[in-house]
């Protein structure tokens, strides 16, 4: 080493700082970056992704062979140093060589290499693994024996090696969606968010409720039933014999009903129930992506929710579950949330008492407990424990509440003011 020149030593030492350097960077840039965006692109054929993903499917081997090829560089690099410093100045330049050898190591290849390896992941992922590849087929005899060794060291200490997932969440999932800014039109983020919340939300959640189910007795009188079929505001009717938790015949298309009127002579209440499509019954705390899967098994749109003694509570449809995901349609004949909700100049708001909960939370960012109630009426009442007189005011989860009206043991309408 004597022999060897000063200049000759300054120039090893600067490549071994460049190559430290690179290696540092490329630890970054290859775990920083984004394994989903590295198979998408890897599928379109770019080489470097292809590289890149190939490198990332044994992460614990590429950290070995990073780390084996930085710790080389730097013992060399410190080694060449300490040679210099020496020359120059004598035993004191051991110290001083580690000192200033410390401080260019730590700037120029760690921490800068590093920040730009994390702003630029890309591109020093592509860059890296066209050089790391090869150099993992010459060090791979290695990099085995080190993660034997580590493997060994491992079992004494009684650690155990987890297999790390990288599939998402749905938690994960919505934070992508949202986080994904102009890249998806904000119409498109919430359809793939309500997606997502299929799985939370059940079939009573949108359900028609039992008192608006459109129904038909089959017991009434002709007339009676003819009123109803010429001023249906449904497509569908249940018909039911006496009571509708008791004795339901089917479900009655008002399209068929008036083409047997047209068809036949003579329209009698026998036709009427042959008319009829059998019932599809839907069990309480039904999952709405459930739902939607069997609705598309059985060759169902509508269903009628029963609970665990077999009493109606509802009714649901397939366009009622397809509204959660792409908004409510234009051709619904049941009141929007809009519809329910007025807003007054003083910054108070006018609720109607059945209008939805979840409709609510969405509409105004508010985390009302839809837990045990489905509609704004049964939250105060589930609160208050008794229904509750004009004029009366509460305090729920931050919202002063004034009922306005109530009527049939409801709620109808209240006034909401943000504490």
């Amino acid at each position: 080493m004597d022999t060897i020149p000063l200049s000759t030593l300054f120039i090893a030492l600067v490549i071994l700082l460049i190559l430290s350097a690179y290696f540092s960077g490329s630890e970054t840039g290859l775990l920083s970056v984004n394994r989903y965006r590295m198979k998408f692109l890897a599928e379109k054929g770019h080489k470097g992704a292809q590289k890149t993903e190939k490198l990332l499917k044994k992460t614990d081997l590429l950290l070995s062979l990073i780390l084996i090829c930085n710790n080389l560089i730097n013992i060399s690099a410190s080694a060449i140093a300490t040679i210099i410093g020496i020359r120059l100045y004598g035993d004191a330049g051991v110290a001083i060589a580690t000192g200033v050898l410390t401080f260019f190591m730590l700037i120029f290849s760690e921490i800068f290499p590093k920040t730009i390896a994390a702003l630029y992941p890309e591109k020093v992922a592509f860059l890296s693994s066209h050089i790391i590849t090869p150099l993992s087929k010459v060090f791979k005899p290695l990099v085995l024996l080190m993660n034997l060794i580590i493997k060994a060291l491992m079992k004494i200490t009684g650690l155990k090696a987890e297999t790390k997932s990288h599939s998402l969440s749905p938690d994960e999932l919505r934070s992508i969606v949202n986080q994904s800014g102009q890249f998806i039109p904000t119409a498109h983020q919430d359809m793939l968010l309500s997606i997502l919340d299929l799985e939370e939300v059940t079939v009573e959640d949108i359900m028609v409720p039992r008192n608006d189910i459109g129904g038909i007795d089959i017991d009434d009188d002709w007339k009676s039933i003819m009123r109803q079929l010429n001023h249906a505001a449904h497509s569908r009717f249940v018909l039911y014999k006496g009571s509708m938790d008791e004795n339901i015949l089917g479900i009655l298309r008002v399209r068929e009903a008036y083409r047997l009127m047209l068809d036949k002579n003579e329209f009698t209440k026998e036709m009427l129930i042959r008319a009829v499509d059998e019932a599809y019954f839907i069990p309480e705390g039904t999952p709405l992506n459930t739902q939607l899967l069997n609705f598309r098994t059985n060759k169902e749109r509508i269903g009628l929710i029963v609970d665990e003694y077999g009493d109606i509570k509802g009714l649901v449809t397939l366009e009622d579950i397809l509204e959660e995901i792409v908004g409510e349609f234009t051709t619904s004949t049941a009141p929007s949330i809009d519809d329910e909700v007025t807003t007054q100049s003083d910054g108070s708001i006018i609720i109607e008492g059945s209008a939805n909960l979840r409709d609510l939370n969405k509409l105004f960012n508010w985390h009302l407990d839809t837990e045990d109630a489905r509609t704004f009426n049964g939250f105060i009442l589930e609160h208050l424990e008794e229904i509750p007189n004009e004029g009366k005011i509460c305090e729920l989860d931050g919202l002063k509440i004034t009922i306005l009206e109530v009527a049939d043991n409801m709620i109808k309408q209240a006034k909401v003011e943000k504490l």
